[in-house]
């Protein structure tokens, strides 16, 4: 691949995905939703009418628009929307707590707040808390006055879309991906996924993460596929999904693939050609599994949301009986080094460099986390661990943060243990991942007491319920008069995680 004339033949605006599709084929299914198709040639009408629909909300070029909602059609044309007026999308998704979408709305300084209602019952919530009024099948937030436009780039190193993810300092911080940045990876995508113009590809990856927006969402778009929406997953209705829709193309995580395994075990008549795992560690016996029931090689791949987010995947042409994440995508360099910064030898594992097209603009409003993350020469530390064979595979070994990964959304333990460490009941706390079948992690909080007011598991749960999205809740809060501590004070979450895990199994 050619990457130095991909990159120069890029649109300034990811929006020119759906216009140059609808000028050269128009009457070909883009998006599938419940039963319902959009052409190309829809696609684009409804990108005009939800621009101009922006417009009229008082969206203008270098504003944020933050849409809070779940996959489906609306959500599409208003990414390109946004596109098309210069401002930077916002995709939230409305299975966020009140709190946490709160929290990004203000961080952003969003113009307008839009929820697709009609795809999402969570959304509808959110919207009736905020006194949103109707346009057809969205509602949408009063307009905030104090929002301070950004400078708008005419070239396509403009900031399209602000990924929320929350790092190690405990509040979210917020990737600035340009267009270049997703244009090149959905470019990229579809060519090694030899997407073709009658692939039919699952869209039910969140799109509010980088991973839906950027390789599922776009990649299958630029190449001029059908991407079939669902605004959640559900093993049962993925299976009807691949036989009566007859799928040809399946990205997932390893979570996804365990659920559809607990349904059907044996092998499986379909149209899928390529499937593909990503998000969190491949287990070796669930790719086994999979290949079997499907009858095809299981891809894996690896990135994060500062690269937009792909950094390396197994080929098509070459797939393989490892949990290797493949090699570096074309255009993207890496590096694995040591503690110092120097390179390391072929084998030994190191922290894990990249650079490329993919790597973000930085993060909104912190300057410093953004120099943090980057080193000399344009290089983005990932903060994993990795080793590279000699013929250019890589294998994620570890992580040098605590992040746990639940069924492909990234916890971090200091988000949960800011708010568990809230509650008067709680004098201090630990969370931990535990490892659980096909590469999955369940969260685990440890909470010391406060003696005076010692609170109640179910309290504790409900606490969190209302101040975190589900998928961090902890599935085991132990109350425990006090957390093992060195002498320090420091809590030591190595005995900690080992507990946990001892603890599931004396369960099993």
């Amino acid at each position: 691949m050619d990457t130095t004339a991909l990159l120069a033949a890029l649109p300034s605006r990811i929006s020119a995905i759906a216009r140059q599709r609808a000028a050269s084929s128009p009457d070909a299914p883009g998006l599938h939703e419940d039963g319902r198709i959009w052409t190309y040639a829809q696609l684009a009408l409804e990108v005009d009418a939800h621009a101009a629909l922006l417009r009229q909300l008082g969206v203008r070029a270098g504003d944020r628009v933050m849409v809070v909602g779940e996959n489906c059609m609306a959500q599409v044309a208003l990414i390109f929307a946004a596109a098309e007026l210069d401002a930077w999308i916002v995709n939230v998704n409305a299975r966020l707590s009140a709190a946490e979408i709160a929290t990004i709305r203000a961080h952003s300084g969003a113009r307008r707040v839009l929820y697709t209602v009609a795809a999402s019952a969570e959304a509808r919530q959110h919207a009736a808390g905020d006194n949103a009024t109707t346009h057809g099948a969205l509602m949408t937030g009063p307009l905030n006055e104090a929002c301070t436009p950004e400078p708008v780039d005419p070239g396509n190193q403009q900031v399209a879309a602000l990924i929320y993810t929350t790092g190690t300092t405990g509040h979210p911080k917020a990737v600035m991906l340009t267009h270049r940045n997703l244009l090149f990876i959905a470019a990229v995508s579809s060519t090694l996924r030899g997407l073709t113009t009658q692939d039919r590809a699952c869209g039910v990856l969140p799109i509010s993460h980088v991973y839906g927006l950027a390789s599922v969402m776009l990649g299958t778009l630029y190449a001029g596929a059908c991407l079939y929406l669902a605004p959640r997953f559900s093993a049962a209705a993925m299976l009807r999904a691949i036989t009566d829709d007859r799928l040809t193309i399946l990205q997932g995580v390893p979570a996804m693939y365990a659920r559809l395994l607990e349904l059907n075990a044996a092998p499986l008549a379909s149209s899928l050609r390529f499937i593909y795992a990503g998000g969190s560690p491949l287990d070796p016996s669930l790719k086994r599994q999979v290949e079997h029931v499907f009858g095809l090689p299981l891809h894996n791949g690896y990135g994060m949301t500062e690269s937009s987010p792909t950094i390396s995947q197994t080929r098509l042409d070459a797939p393989r009986t490892d949990t290797s994440v493949g090699s570096t995508i074309p255009g993207v360099d890496v590096r694995i080094v040591d503690e110092a910064g120097a390179d390391v030898a072929a084998g030994v594992a190191g922290e894990l460099w990249v650079r490329g097209p993919n790597v973000m603009k930085g993060y909104y409003l912190e300057p410093a986390l953004t120099a943090a993350a980057m080193r000399d020469g344009g290089w983005l530390n990932t903060g994993d661990m990795a080793r590279q064979d000699l013929d250019g595979a890589l294998f994620i070994v570890g992580r040098t943060k605590e992040l746990i990964i639940r069924s492909g959304f990234n916890v971090y333990p200091l988000e949960v243990e800011t708010v568990l460490n809230a509650h008067p009941g709680v004098a201090q706390s630990a969370v931990v991942g535990r490892t659980v079948a096909a590469g999955n992690e369940e969260v685990v909080a440890f909470v010391e007491a406060n003696p005076q007011q010692p609170p109640g598991e179910q309290e504790l749960r409900d606490y969190l319920a209302e101040r975190l999205s589900a998928y961090k809740c902890p599935s085991q809060i132990v109350i425990m008069a006090a957390l093992p501590a060195a002498a320090t004070g420091k809590i030591l979450k190595g005995q900690l995680k080992a507990l946990a895990q001892d603890m599931s199994a004396t369960k099993a």
